[in-house]
């Protein structure tokens, strides 16, 4: 009977049947409230769920364990994972203990997704992690990967490693997903020591270079660029430099071996996310001329530049006042079909601002906004407070109205770079106006 008004839908009336058999001294037994549990399960009932979980364990009677497997699963598929995390707490109550299925599930569910969760929820998958790893449950390979990529995002890299190395004392081998991922997290926050940490602990473990070869997990491209970004974030330049060398050639260099025993050729070759990590990186480091080589060796190599790649030198070009290099390579990225952005253009205002270069200045603004490319608050306040500064408060007054109709509105930036230069012109009553 409980089944059939559950198949109807008729959920409230159920409830009301047990209620009724309860009544009649007609306790319900552990199969009735399995039946009840299951349809209300089945037709996504969750909050009714809830209260005959309750019911049914007050009363001595237990879900099985694949019950609370599929309860698990439901609980995380609506997003409650508050309440999937309480259901491994009951399972323990009931005398069930909870397996690979439930705690896989809880922690793919938290951190497979390519939004990454809130830190309390984050703690809920930390918390099911050490009672898994108590309990001897072990992590799949999917899990192992986007556990510590959510740690990482949230500065736990230490915890990150952890749970890699622990994984791998119980037999977990690591698969080029998870090593490149890991590395890239490490070495994208400039943590590029505790990605040397993970290779040596991994060594030490006997998984790299034999067990991680002989299972098929061979650092790949990902990996060495992660590697060398990591580097350049980190200021270690020449440290990047020597892993790009090593990825072109076969010559010895100490302390970076270890990351190329037997790799083939293909699986190293620098793409263009290679390249241009360490154009960045050279640029950053002012090193334009050698970044400027590179580029020309990336295109001889066949491997096409990007924008990124272009917008990295143009700016690197422009931070060392070498305007006219920063052009050719501009126009060597239109042949090549990239219009700039606005990272690129405000690359060149700032060279320009700092040229004194006003009337140039704005004749880049004005290619910027016919090409739909919209300039922030900032590159118009350095063009107000460049021209302010230069006496042309006119053109300083009337690009601070075309920037509200542009729908960029004015900060006190804006407003002390327009009163100072109305006032240094001696211009009192504008002042007062701005």
């Amino acid at each position: 009977m409980i089944s059939a008004l559950c198949e109807a839908l008729l959920f409230q009336e159920a409830m009301d049947f047990l209620n009724r058999m309860r009544a009649d001294s007609c306790v319900p037994d552990v199969v009735t409230y399995r039946v009840l549990l299951c349809g209300c399960l089945n037709k996504g009932q969750l909050d009714m769920c809830k209260i005959i979980l309750n019911m049914m364990i007050a009363e001595g009677c237990y879900p099985s364990f694949g019950i609370f497997n599929s309860l698990v699963h439901a609980y995380c598929r609506s997003g409650d994972y508050s309440f999937a995390y309480k259901l491994l707490k009951k399972m323990v109550k009931c005398g069930c203990q909870p397996g690979q299925v439930a705690y896989n599930k809880l922690i793919s569910s938290i951190c497979g997704n390519e939004e990454l969760p809130s830190s309390d929820v984050l703690e809920l998958a930390e918390n099911a992690y050490s009672k898994m790893l108590a309990d001897g449950v072990v992590l799949n390979k999917i899990n192992v990967s986007n556990f510590a990529r959510c740690l990482c995002s949230v500065v736990k890299f230490e915890k990150a490693c952890k749970i890699i190395h622990e994984m791998m004392r119980k037999g977990f081998i690591p698969d080029t997903s998870t090593y490149s991922k890991v590395i890239a997290h490490l070495c994208n926050a400039s943590k590029v020591e505790n990605a040397f940490l993970l290779f040596e602990e991994m060594k030490k473990n006997g998984v790299v270079p034999d067990m991680m070869l002989s299972k098929g997990c061979i650092p790949n491209v990902v990996t060495y660029t992660a590697l060398i970004d990591g580097h350049c974030k980190a200021g270690q330049i020449e440290k990047a430099c020597q892993i790009f060398a090593r990825m072109q050639t076969n010559a010895e260099i100490l302390d970076i071996d270890l990351y190329f025993k037997e790799v083939d050729n293909e699986a190293k070759m620098p793409n263009v996310y290679t390249y241009g990590a360490l154009v960045d990186g050279l640029c950053k480091a002012y090193k334009v001329k050698e970044a400027h080589e590179l580029l020309e060796a990336m295109s001889a190599s066949g491997c096409k530049p990007n924008r990124v790649v272009f917008g990295a030198l143009i700016d690197g070009f422009c931070k060392v006042g070498k305007l006219d290099e920063a052009q050719e390579v501009f126009s060597k990225m239109l042949e090549h079909g990239y219009d700039p952005n606005t990272f690129i253009y405000s690359s060149l205002m700032n060279r320009l601002f700092k040229d004194k270069r006003m009337d140039l200045a704005l004749k880049v603004l004005s290619k910027m906004l016919e090409n739909s490319c919209t300039p922030d608050v900032i590159i118009y306040n350095e063009m107000i407070d460049g021209l302010c500064k230069s006496g042309k408060t006119d053109e300083a007054y009337k690009l601070m109205l075309m920037m509200e109709e542009k729908g960029c509105y004015p900060n006190v930036v804006t407003y002390t770079a327009m009163t100072d230069g109305f006032g240094k012109a001696g211009k009192i009553d504008k002042a007062s106006s701005v």
